[in-house]
């Protein structure tokens, strides 16, 4: 997932060119198959099964860059590519695509995808806000484009249960966070995972390892839900269960983004109890686990929380 591209006063959510660049050397040299992010998570729901290192490309919101920099790169190296347009924002003044350059990108290839109206924090937005910033961005897509996208991304990545099931009983084929792992048949469609790129996290180290990653299938996932300090506990009990198959635990290592000391317990030989010693500040948080399995590759899970009172 990026956001932007060559903005370099924007680290947070830019990509330097060089960065990007190296990265669609590695797609198009390397033993990926990227694919259509569509195709994809119709893959996932069907239970269909895909190339091995298959990776989709996505962006989020509406960065003139992604006309000015990525479009080119990625239409060259004949790579597809989904942009997650949050409806509000295009036309606007400072550097936003207008319409006819998101009409643009779809005439070129690209397909877009659905990213919420105002972008705002829809996981503490009561029922009606939700609703309302949802029927304006369809209502936006459907005068500007003609048609509704089939898949959304969760601004900020942020999500909770009933965010979830709205975009669910929408209609929706996936939706997407912001939370690092590797999607996988049997998870949730609704709560799918993307590795975020930036300046900081876009060398080509990283994202060699990224794309070589396999998935840590689990399931009955503690807690259920990404919100935490609003009726939930905060340090959460986190907990899951690895599918068969996946092999020995021994090497199971999981990392707190807040720092957390972890105490790790394997019950079993499947469930994986986790204990955090401090609770996640305001704003997202995550949890990720790996498990090497050899040739530089890993499993990776990534488990996104999300504490009340942060406005990034």
């Amino acid at each position: 997932m990026y956001h932007r591209f060559g903005e370099d006063s924007l680290p947070s959510t830019s990509i330097r060119l060089d960065q990007f660049e190296r990265h669609i050397e590695i797609l198009s040299s390397g033993p990926y198959t990227v694919l259509p992010l569509q195709e994809v998570a119709a893959a996932l729901a069907e239970g269909r099964a895909l190339p091995d290192r298959a990776v989709a490309i996505t962006i989020d919101d509406t960065s003139r860059s992604i006309v000015t920099e990525a479009l080119p790169r990625l239409v060259e190296a004949g790579l597809p590519f989904t942009v997650f347009v949050n409806t509000d924002s295009v036309g606007r003044a400072g550097g936003a695509l207008t319409w006819e350059e998101v009409r643009a990108l779809e005439a070129a290839g690209a397909a877009i995808g659905a990213h919420g109206a105002a972008h705002a924090h829809m996981a503490f937005m009561d029922r009606g806000a939700m609703e309302e910033d949802l029927a304006l961005m369809t209502s936006a897509f459907a005068r500007e484009l003609g048609h509704a996208p089939r898949l959304f991304a969760y601004p900020y990545g942020e999500f909770s249960a009933d965010l979830v099931a709205m975009v669910r009983d929408a209609g929706y084929l996936a939706a997407f966070g912001q939370h690092s792992g590797v999607a996988v048949a049997g998870a949730d469609l609704f709560t799918l995972p993307r590795f975020a790129l930036n300046e900081r996290y876009g060398e080509a180290d990283r994202f060699a390892m990224i794309v070589e990653s396999l998935p840590l299938p689990v399931k009955d996932i503690l807690p259920g839900d990404m919100p935490v300090g609003v009726g939930a506990p905060n340090p959460p009990a986190v907990g899951f269960t690895v599918l068969e198959g996946v092999g020995p635990l021994d090497r199971l290592a999981c990392f707190a983004s807040n720092g957390a000391e972890i105490d790790l317990s394997v019950l079993g030989g499947v469930r994986v109890e986790l204990r955090l010693d401090r609770p996640f500040p305001p704003g997202r948080g995550r949890v990720n686990c790996t498990l090497p399995v050899g040739e530089g590759r890993f499993r990776w899970l990534g488990l996104p929380f999300l504490a009340p009172g942060g406005t990034e």
